[in-house]
């Protein structure tokens, strides 16, 4: 009787364990504009797509892990993308992002501030049957903010962004146990991790210095850690 009753207790976990569905996002924020760059001993984003490249390398990674039924989604900040392929590079630059959506058959989600993300990683998707195994930021930042618009629309400065003291909006359940965390980001593990935790519970990988994402095609387009940086979380 007792060994009946365990074999029904295993199943109903399996059975609730198997129902639980994974999600695996990444969030790219905007690149900078030459025109506030350009006096600047090292100008930022020379090329417009170091953000999206990285994000694609991901994606593509996760693909083939994962199979064609993962569910990845792709948050993109459209307006720097926008304004750089209209005021700078004259190109398409929409019409790119695009042609990974398609590729790669990922959900991508236009985001306009640091609120969108919030509430895509609490509600975009029922998180009680979807939880996020992998979520990822390429862009700018500093040790307490993801900047989306990094010098783009003002000279060195952000008027759209995720800020740490936004963290605990995050709802507690929202990640598998083992979930990787990730911020391809300037200085992130230097404050901005430890708020993520406390907001969360889970580890936020960041970097205590600078990222470096100049070269990218000398290392598959993962960004690198600058000299005398380091990964903490």
């Amino acid at each position: 009787m007792f060994r009946a009753l365990l074999l029904v207790f295993l199943s109903g976990v399996l059975s609730a364990s198997a129902a639980v569905q994974k999600e695996y996002i990444f969030l790219s924020g905007g690149p900078s504009l030459i025109e506030w760059e350009k006096y600047k001993a090292v100008p930022h984003d020379i090329w417009w797509g170091n953000f999206i490249r990285a994000a694609r390398v991901r994606i593509e990674q996760i693909r083939k892990e994962q199979g064609p039924e993962a569910a990845i989604t792709w948050l993109v900040y459209k307006p720097s993308y926008i304004r750089r392929g209209a005021r700078q590079d004259k190109a398409d630059l929409i019409g790119n992002i695009l042609s990974v959506r398609d590729k790669y058959r990922v959900n991508l989600v236009w985001i306009a501030n640091g609120d969108d993300v919030i509430n895509y990683l609490n509600a975009g998707r029922p998180r009680d049957e979807v939880k996020i195994a992998d979520f990822e930021f390429f862009g700018h930042s500093n040790r307490a903010c993801w900047m989306f618009d990094y010098s783009n629309e003002i000279d060195s400065g952000s008027k759209s962004w995720l800020h740490e003291n936004d963290l605990a909006k995050l709802r507690r359940g929202l990640f598998t146990r083992d979930a990787l965390i990730k911020s391809w980001s300037c200085h992130t593990g230097e404050s901005m991790s430890r708020l993520w935790r406390r907001a969360t519970g889970k580890k936020m990988i960041g970097a205590i210095g600078k990222t470096n994402y100049a070269d990218g095609h000398l290392r598959g387009w993962i960004p690198a850690l600058s000299e005398g940086a380091r990964w903490g979380g």
